[in-house]
C-alpha cells in the first residue's frame, strides 16, 4: 500500500437480505485529502461508509487504513484506532447541553474506570480538566460559544449537525467519515460548514470521506471525488473531471445540467 495512502477500499461488496447494496467498490483516500463520494439516492454512498466504519460487515474484499484490514472489526475498535463519523441526522443526545454532547465523544480517550469516575477523586479529576479543555478548544473552533449550555434540543437543525461534527472531532480522529453533513442548512450554515471543513483538512490534517449532495461544495471543496450509482462505480478523478462526466451527469445531475454545462 502506498504510504500516501491512508485509507483503501478494495473491491468490497454488500448484500443485505439477498438485496445486493454495493458491487465491487474500489476507492483510494490519500493522506490530507477530501475526498468526495456522490450520487444519486439509494446509490449505496451510506452503506459505504457503514462497511469502513465496521456498522456493516462488508461480505467481501478489504478495507485498508494505514495498510492494516479492518473489515472485520468492531465499530468501538475502528473509532479507537482512529476512523470516526457523523451522520445524516445529528443524533445528539437531545436534553444535554453542546458541552456535555461534545464530552460523549471523549469517552473513549478516557482511562479512569466506571468506580473512579464516579466518585470524581484522585487522577480522575485531572482527566476530566484535560478533557474539558479538549472540548472548549473545539468549541471555539467551530464558534459554538454561543451555544455551549444549550440543550440540543433547542439549537437550529443546522447547528445540531456542527455539533455532531465536533462530537466526531472530540474523538481525535486521524481519518472523518462525513455523511451529508449540509443536508437540512441553509446556504449561509453551508458557508460556515465550508469554512470548518477547510479548517479541519489545513490547520489539523485530518484525512476525510465525505457523502454530499450539495455539487456547489462538491466542486469547491473536494480534492477527488467518486460518484456511486445503484450500487456500482460509475466515475472517479478530480471534481471537475467528475462532475463533467457524462454518465454522472445522466444518473446524478440531469441533462438539463448536461445542456448547460457543470461548474
Amino acid at each position: 500500500m502506498d504510504r500516501d495512502i491512508h485509507l483503501e477500499v478494495e473491491g468490497i461488496s454488500l448484500s443485505i437480505g439477498g438485496y445486493s447494496i454495493l458491487q465491487d467498490i474500489s476507492l483510494r483516500a490519500p493522506k490530507g485529502e477530501l475526498l468526495a463520494v456522490i450520487g444519486p439516492n439509494g446509490a449505496g454512498k451510506t452503506s459505504l461508509l457503514n462497511c469502513i466504519s465496521g456498522i456493516y460487515r462488508a461480505n467481501g474484499g478489504r478495507i485498508l487504513f494505514e495498510g492494516r484490514d479492518i473489515l472485520d472489526l468492531k465499530p468501538h475498535v475502528i473509532s479507537r484506532i482512529g476512523i470516526t463519523r457523523t451522520f445524516q441526522h445529528a443524533e445528539l443526545f437531545r436534553h444535554m447541553s453542546v458541552l456535555d454532547n461534545l464530552l460523549v465523544g471523549r469517552q473513549i480517550k478516557m482511562n479512569k474506570g466506571l468506580l473512579s469516575n464516579g466518585f470524581f477523586w484522585g487522577k480522575t479529576i485531572g482527566e476530566e480538566i484535560v478533557h474539558r479543555e479538549a472540548v472548549e478548544e473545539i468549541i471555539e473552533f467551530l464558534e459554538l460559544e454561543k451555544y455551549r449550555k444549550n440543550d440540543a434540543s433547542s439549537l437550529p437543525y443546522g447547528v445540531q449537525k456542527i455539533v455532531g461534527l465536533g462530537r466526531a472531532l472530540a474523538m481525535e480522529p486521524s481519518i472523518l467519515l462525513l455523511d451529508e453533513p449540509s443536508a437540512g442548512m441553509n446556504r449561509e450554515e453551508k458557508e460556515d460548514l465550508a469554512r470548518f471543513i477547510l479548517r479541519i483538512k489545513y490547520e489539523i490534517g485530518i484525512t476525510m470521506i465525505w457523502v454530499e449532495h450539495d455539487m456547489k461544495l462538491v466542486g469547491d471543496l473536494a480534492d477527488g471525488v467518486v460518484v456511486l450509482n445503484f450500487g456500482t462505480k460509475i466515475a472517479e478523478g478530480t471534481a471537475q473531471d467528475a462532475l463533467r462526466d457524462p454518465k454522472v451527469v445522466e444518473a446524478y445531475l440531469g441533462t438539463r445540467n448536461q445542456e448547460r454545462g457543470v461548474t
